[in-house]
């Protein structure tokens, strides 16, 4: 009997042995089960999701960008139909007909179609931005695994027409310069896709069909610019670039009641078409550079980067990112904060002897032999720098900067495109009386054209600060309104009363005084010369400019044109009110003001 226990054990021992695996095992069997329904329950929307992703195929339909139509209803930015070349490895039967067939097509070199063609990948994109017609030839070849989708291409009816302010885009269809850059989120709309089914080979499976997100095409910008007016302003620019050999022209137009830019030229300007091909003119500035580039005649001898440097010279907006000493247009500003402060009146005297003694400084007068006894009138139809000196003496420093504030001169004007460049003035603790001096008549410091146009409007205009813009309204593609653009205004910059006194004395420097190159008959123009210098002295390189605004006791429209290092005559009033005269003359009829 003893000795069966250790039996007995033995039987026990193995059947809890035996019960524990067989609950092991249970419970086990049951998490497995228990994980098996939630996957296939629960998780099953996320699972179907990621196995149908793996036997999708994914190609974009390109969105049609949102066109820029002018005041006129004339399209100036637009989009022209254009292909999408790009090839399935795993589609493929026939890979050497279809390299044959894409660099007979495409012009590519052998070597980038075969590496394209060759690669083991989902889809390679071989081109882009191919002619409709020249896809239709591929697409006519019936080779498999070859794709060709529709594709948009920015397409400017005018070439060079506005390039600068209308900007351009890069081959994903973003904006990168100017208004299509700026508005680039109303343009660009969204892509839709055109989904394949593949087997586990990546082979596209016969009769699945296609699914298709359609895309939502952009908004379409209605700006202020006239492209009539853009015209006349462009042609006047480049007959003032061409008899002056000058190194530039800029034309602003506006409207100074509410801000609405007719126009804005930047001569020379480029091809919006072929905005990465450098203009003659950029060629030649190349050549200043770089005598292998201009005895070659083009910029094959320029490095990347100098090729980057010019390009970035010619897309450059001069008339917001550029800023210059104003010269006597800023006499302006000086007046009116005068009149404000009550330090001057009409017929206040002052005398000229053809410079005056700031310190131990003798600043000339243009006229060197002096305008004599004159009053405050007769001087600004003089442009006279000593009287004008004379006024900042009497606003003092304290008073200047403080209407520089008010006049909004020491922000940016907000304009809606990109790249504007601050005023560049002396801090106020740094303004010695020379310093106060130079300001008074426009030098020693620097604003942009954009800048002048605007501050001269308020003060022409009853005293309205009033953003320049080009942005009027967002439209769907059937001319359905989205948006109207609203744009920020501030009243009190100055007084009625100062704002007509300036209206009549601008208009008597028109009639009867430096600006008389700008009279037009039957006509009432405001404006002012300017002639100023640029840094270094030395060079004697100067800016001529012209300021004028019709009708002159109810400003409609304002035009600045500023010519960039004239040769020969440089004076403001002799070479640039000529060509406000020119402008106005041709746009005062055509807007019947």
């Amino acid at each position: 009997m003893q000795g069966e226990i250790p039996f007995v054990r033995s039987k026990t021992y193995h059947r809890k042995k035996i019960w524990i695996i067989f609950l092991a095992m249970f419970f086990i069997l049951m998490f497995l089960i228990g994980r098996l329904v939630y996957l296939m329950v629960f998780c099953s929307e996320y699972y179907g999701q990621k196995a149908e992703n793996l036997h999708e195929r994914e190609r974009d339909i390109k969105a049609a960008r949102g066109r820029i139509i002018d005041a006129t209803g004339t399209v100036l930015a637009t989009n022209k139909s254009v292909c999408t070349i790009s090839v399935i490895h795993s589609q493929m039967k026939e890979p050497e007909k279809v390299i044959d067939a894409l660099v007979k097509e495409l012009g590519l070199s052998e070597e980038e179609v075969r590496k394209r063609v060759e690669k083991v990948s989902s889809i390679e994109r071989v081109k882009t931005n191919v002619d409709k017609e020249v896809g239709d030839r591929i697409r006519a070849y019936g080779l498999s695994g070859i794709k060709v989708d529709e594709d948009y291409k920015r397409y400017y009816p005018y070439d060079t027409l506005a390039s600068k302010v209308l900007g351009f885009t890069g081959a994903d269809n973003q904006g990168i310069l100017g208004l299509e850059v700026e508005y680039d989120s109303y343009m660009q709309g969204t892509n839709g896709k055109i989904l394949t089914l593949t087997d586990a080979r990546g082979i596209e499976i016969e009769n699945a069909g296609e699914n298709r997100m359609e895309p939502v095409n952009g908004y379409d910008l209605y700006i202020s610019m006239d492209v009539n007016i853009q015209k006349y302003c462009e042609q006047a620019a480049e007959k003032a670039y061409l008899k002056k050999e000058a190194d530039s022209v800029s034309i602003i137009v506006m409207n100074p009641q509410n801000g609405e830019l007719m126009a804005m030229v930047n001569y020379p300007e480029f091809n919006l078409n072929e905005p990465f091909t450098l203009t003659d003119a950029m060629i030649e500035n190349a050549g200043d550079t770089n005598a292998m580039a201009e005895s070659a005649g083009d910029t094959n001898a320029l490095s990347a980067e100098e090729k980057q440097t010019l390009l970035n010279q010619m897309w450059r907006n001069q008339c917001i990112s550029d800023t210059y000493e104003p010269g006597s247009t800023f006499k302006i500003i000086t007046a009116t904060a005068a009149l404000e402060e009550g330090v001057v009146s009409l017929d206040d005297q002052f005398y000229c002897p053809g410079y005056k003694m700031v310190e131990d400084r003798r600043i000339r007068c243009a006229k060197t032999t002096g305008h004599g006894a004159e009053t405050f009138e007769t001087g600004i139809m003089n442009s006279c720098n000593p009287v004008f000196i004379e006024l900042g003496e009497r606003l003092g420093v304290e008073n200047y900067y403080k209407y520089f504030r008010q006049f909004g001169l020491l922000q940016k004007t907000a304009i809606d495109l990109p790249g504007e460049a601050a005023t560049i003035m002396h801090k106020q603790e740094n303004i010695g009386p020379v310093e106060l001096a130079t300001i008074s008549f426009g030098q020693s410091f620097q604003i942009t054209p954009i800048q002048l146009v605007t501050t001269v409007s308020s003060i022409i205009n009853g005293g309205t600060r009033v953003t320049p813009h080009f942005g009027v309204e967002i439209r769907d593609e059937e001319g359905n309104l989205v948006e109207t653009l609203e744009y920020e205004k501030r009243e009190g910059i100055c007084s009625e009363e100062t704002s007509e006194t300036m209206q009549y004395l601008l208009e008597k420097v028109v009639s009867e005084g430096g600006g008389k190159n700008a009279k037009i008959e039957g006509y009432s123009i405001g404006g002012k010369t300017a002639t100023s210098q640029t840094l270094p002295r030395s060079e004697h390189r100067y800016i001529s400019s012209f300021l004028g605004f019709a009708p002159a006791d109810d400003p409609q429209v304002l035009v600045l044109a500023i010519i960039n290092n004239p040769q020969g005559t440089y004076y403001g009033g002799t070479i640039a009110a000529p060509v406000v005269k020119e402008i106005m003359e041709n746009i005062l009829p055509y807007l019947d003001k």
